[in-house]
């Protein structure tokens, strides 16, 4: 039994295990987006925000230990210099796992696992927040000035109706400012 071991096997010794992620998350470094099984995109994501992660840090040791892992020097230089500058204010949650459906021939569980889009994020977030909050906040103080505005409204009618009578009867009303 594998009682508190985590990770999947993949059908592989341990060696090839590492070296697949080390291969898969390079490439997703490298190419912004992969294509995979399901299971494997489960399985490589957290060494890729860890690498991710490693590259935010930016300092020689973080260098040295992505090099240790991805084995690439080509690939740690782009993960430094143009991908962990993306992500320098995101907190975590670097990549996305969207499903695509069964593969025809073995009908494996296919997805992409994909770097995240920082700009669009964030623009999503903030109009998801203002739609969200914005109006259950601001209808309630509406309401209470629509209901302010509506009380010295009908008593400003009845002054209204009261000048037209006393036009009628002949004799000239005095302004109500002026009184």
């Amino acid at each position: 039994m594998r009682h508190a071991r985590t990770g999947k096997k993949l059908g592989r010794d341990s060696a090839h295990r590492r070296a697949l992620y080390a291969n898969l998350a390079g490439a997703l470094i490298e190419h912004g987006r992969i294509k995979t099984t399901v299971t494997k995109a489960k399985a490589v994501k957290p060494l890729a925000e860890q690498m991710i992660t490693l590259g935010r840090r930016g300092d020689l040791h973080a260098r040295r230990q992505a090099t240790a892992v991805l084995r690439s020097r080509d690939v740690v230089h782009k993960l430094f210099a143009e991908v962990a500058p993306l992500f320098r204010d995101r907190p975590g949650g670097y990549t996305r796992i969207v499903k695509l459906g069964p593969r025809p021939g073995d009908s494996a569980e296919m997805a992409y696992l994909e770097l995240v889009d920082e700009e669009y994020v964030a623009r999503e977030r903030e109009e998801r927040a203002t739609a969200v909050h914005e109006p259950v906040v601001e209808d309630e103080p509406e309401a209470e000035a629509a209901a302010e505005v509506r009380e010295p409204e009908a008593d400003a009618e009845p002054e209204a109706e009261a000048e037209p009578e006393a036009e009628a009867a002949g004799g000239e009303a005095a302004p109500a400012d002026e009184a």
